[in-house]
């Protein structure tokens, strides 16, 4: 009697792992791979069904919902008190020389830098604030006998007299501490923490910003740590249509998704926060940053490979792993060398092997 039907019963474990334990499943197989299996004098029985190898690409991945969002967010306080006779814009983006808000009547407005506003500057002071400050008027055009140093001097107070008149305030040739916002480039306004009238001060947020570039947010299991790890490839299925590709950039802090947060830290009651960056700089549409993203996270992949379904794959006796292979009447059994398994088939190689071949298979 044949041993195909012995052999088939252990098969549906390969499903789930393709291991060496396999070969202790219960899975009965021929012991000289590459005999004939009518080689015993017997007419062979053939498998219960067959299937083809073929040849394609095989992506190891796990697929979540996603949601659209900006990077790098932070609070903007004022560093004196005051009231707000203009609130900030709720999803506008601010770039340099704009305003973020209006404190008693007078623009706060966005510059470029590094170094926080930390003091009120005038004639006299010296540091890489008054640097900073140079290089922004210079750049918005207020720069005509403004030598960018560190000084800050009559050239420089009459740069400033100059850009004030042109926010249309009192041109007094000096910058007060709450006048300004020194940020690294242009910011999103997240949203707008303090209202109309409101008083604000030092101890409390007038609004939140972050980075304009939009990067993706999606929770995954703590057993698939693995797959935040950055530089994961990621594709990202897009409510308003098409594909786009990124990769995980960091894994966020849980509290960032609903305030400011500093764009580190770990998990948290949902799963870990994972961060992606998208690979290009497509305009989005609306509907991209109001519906639900399908993400999918590829863990490995394999490109123009041979492959079986699993079932088609057995464990041998003497170890390893093989296919039946079906040449009319007759069959044979061939050691392969087994790879990546995704989505119910399996990477093999061997010799001897093409795409089209037909093999065994045990019934589903």
């Amino acid at each position: 009697m044949s041993s195909a039907p012995k052999r088939r019963r252990g098969l549906v474990a390969l499903a789930a792992a393709v291991t060496a334990t396999a070969a202790t499943a219960g899975v009965m197989v021929l012991t000289n791979p590459g005999q004939d299996a009518s080689a015993d004098g017997h007419k062979p029985k053939g498998p219960p069904t067959t299937t083809e190898i073929t040849r394609t690409d095989l992506v190891q991945s796990k697929t979540v919902d996603g949601r659209l969002d900006y990077a790098q967010r932070r609070a903007v306080k004022s560093p004196v008190e005051g009231t707000i006779t203009k609130a900030a814009q709720p999803g506008k983006t601010v770039s340099l020389g704009q305003r973020l808000y209006e404190r008693d009547a007078r623009p706060v407005v966005l510059l470029y830098g590094p170094t926080p506003m930390f003091r009120a500057m005038k004639a006299g002071t010296r540091g890489p604030d008054v640097l900073q400050l140079e290089r922004n008027l210079r750049d918005l055009g207020f720069g005509s006998g403004l030598y960018v140093d560190v000084r800050y001097d009559e050239a420089t107070k009459a740069a400033v007299k100059a850009w004030q008149k042109s926010l249309g305030v009192t041109a007094n040739g000096e910058i007060g501490r709450g006048d300004v916002v020194f940020q690294r480039g242009p910011v999103r306004v997240v949203s707008a923490d303090a209202a109309l009238a409101d008083t604000i001060g030092p101890d409390k947020a007038v609004l939140t910003v972050a980075s304009t570039k939009p990067v993706v947010r999606a929770s995954l299991d703590e057993a698939d740590r693995a797959l935040a790890a950055n530089g994961t490839t990621v594709e990202i299925a897009m409510p308003g249509g098409g594909t786009r590709r990124g990769k995980v950039s960091g894994v966020a802090a849980p509290a960032e998704s609903d305030s400011a947060g500093d764009g580190s830290g770990g998990s948290s009651d949902d799963g870990i926060q994972v961060e992606i960056t998208l690979d290009d700089d497509t305009k989005l549409h609306e509907k991209d940053r109001q519906g639900t993203l399908s993400v999918k996270f590829v863990s490995e992949s394999r490109k123009d490979v041979l492959t079986v379904p699993v079932e088609a794959v057995v464990a041998l006796r003497e170890g390893g792993y093989g296919l039946e292979l079906v040449q009319g009447a007759r069959t044979r059994m061939v050691a392969v060398e087994t790879g990546l398994t995704a989505d119910g088939r399996i990477e093999v190689s061997g010799a001897g092997l093409a795409e089209g071949m037909k093999v065994g298979a045990a019934e589903q």
